[in-house]
């Protein structure tokens, strides 16, 4: 696997230096330019967010084209748990370089996962040393959950978004996460879309883009 990542990104909607950053992390057999078009319905709402979204560090084992962060082909849980363990390495590093060079710190991250990029957000995000200003997540699970306990190092705000009508990971995902997460006194906040298979509605973007803007605020200069 490549020691580091990179993918489209798209600067700040007010044309100046950025004050936050939101991380937007794919799901299987896509790429950062899958989710980076997130940025044109959240940038109104975070004028000073550039928005970044990496290419996972695998080609996808399961397709001709995309890229993954983990493989699916053995779902075993401790296979799915030890996969994102060894990716973890990477995007850490990635979002430690990320804030580096634009002079931020992690209360001005914040990761958006969309199915195996919400499994990635979850794990990174919750064995940080500092707390990021928040994880957005779509569509996903929670990794692991026996784990949790033992090395969990932070507890930033959680927002999960599922549709109900998820035909590749459960909806029933979402209670177990929210369960697990709750337990470990996370706060965490849940949406259930009606009718939504595995995307992202109105709802969920309507929903997100409040989420990101109550953790991240704004630094407007007076």
């Amino acid at each position: 696997m490549p020691s580091s990542l990179s993918g489209p990104v798209a600067k700040p909607y007010s044309g100046g230096k950025p004050t936050a950053l939101v991380v937007l992390l794919h799901g299987v057999g896509a790429d950062g330019h899958d989710l980076i078009s997130l940025a044109s319905h959240w940038a109104p709402l975070l004028p000073d967010a550039e928005f970044i979204a990496p290419d996972g560090p695998q080609p996808c084992d399961m397709a001709a084209f995309g890229r993954q962060w983990f493989s699916l082909q053995d779902r075993t849980p401790a296979v799915i748990f030890a996969g994102v363990s060894a990716t973890a390495t990477i995007l850490d590093r990635f979002l430690d370089e990320a804030l580096a060079a634009r002079g931020l710190d992690e209360t001005r991250l914040a990761l958006v996962g969309f199915s195996q990029g919400t499994m990635m957000s979850l794990h990174v995000g919750l064995r940080r040393a500092r707390p990021l200003a928040g994880i957005l997540g779509f569509s996903g699970a929670l990794t692991g959950p026996d784990r949790l306990a033992a090395e969990i190092r932070s507890r930033p705000p959680v927002l999960l978004i599922h549709g109900q009508a998820d035909a590749v990971v459960p909806f029933s995902m979402m209670g177990l996460a929210e369960q697990t997460l709750r337990a470990n006194h996370v706060p965490v906040e849940t949406l259930a879309c009606p009718r939504l298979g595995h995307g992202i509605d109105e709802a969920g973007l309507k929903h997100g883009g409040a989420f990101l803007q109550r953790v991240l605020g704004t630094t407007e200069e007076t």
